[in-house]
């Protein structure tokens, strides 16, 4: 994959913070109020990169495009990074097992857990 691609698909990351992923993290930001204030903001938007990965990813549904299946794994790829500089090794497993939920789920053609319910249960964990 070229250098460009890579640029050009970070550039189309951004443009997700219009398209949900704003809201998505003003939603999380109250659940994390009981972490370090310098963990928070970075919490908060590990949870919705993961959210708004998943739905781009198309989880549970038709297969996602290939620049959607992209964006998806740039998003919790992110949110990676994220949890491992600012989350318990706690949460950090508490992601890990919302995520393989809600894969599971897809996977077995069951319904799927939400996204929201489980991460914001995450970030409970201790």
């Amino acid at each position: 994959m070229s250098v460009q691609l890579i640029d050009r698909e970070l550039d189309r990351l951004e443009n997700l913070w219009e398209d949900g992923l704003s809201d998505a993290y003003r939603s999380y930001l109250e659940a994390v109020a009981a972490h370090e204030p310098a963990a928070q903001p970075k919490l908060a938007l590990a949870a919705a990169l993961v959210e708004i990965g998943i739905r781009l990813q198309g989880l549970g549904g038709r297969a996602a495009a290939p620049p959607s299946l992209l964006m998806g794994d740039l998003c919790l790829a992110r949110s990676s990074r994220l949890l491992a500089d600012a989350a318990t090794q706690a949460v950090q497993i508490a992601f890990a097992r919302a995520i393989e939920a809600m894969s599971t789920a897809a996977a077995s053609g069951a319904s799927a857990p939400a996204a929201r319910e489980l991460l914001l249960h995450a970030l409970k964990a201790s």
